[in-house]
């Protein structure tokens, strides 16, 4: 008999953090290209100064 587990494996955990991670990144490298513009374009796209810094934790540049 067959026994399975409940539990997640290890490598998936692992790959499951990684990509959280990275999204994380990405969107911190999003919202601080976005804080660059000027408010009337944020405001154009939907966007608020404030609320992009709020989640905004740092600033990536290319």
């Amino acid at each position: 008999m067959i026994k399975t587990s409940n539990r997640r494996s290890f490598f998936r955990t692992a790959l499951d953090s990684m990509v959280n991670a990275r999204q994380r990144q990405a969107e911190r490298y999003v919202n601080g290209a976005l804080l660059m513009l000027d408010d009337e374009t944020l405001k154009a796209n939907g966007y608020r100064r404030e609320d992009l810094r709020k989640r905004a934790t740092g600033i990536y540049y290319l």
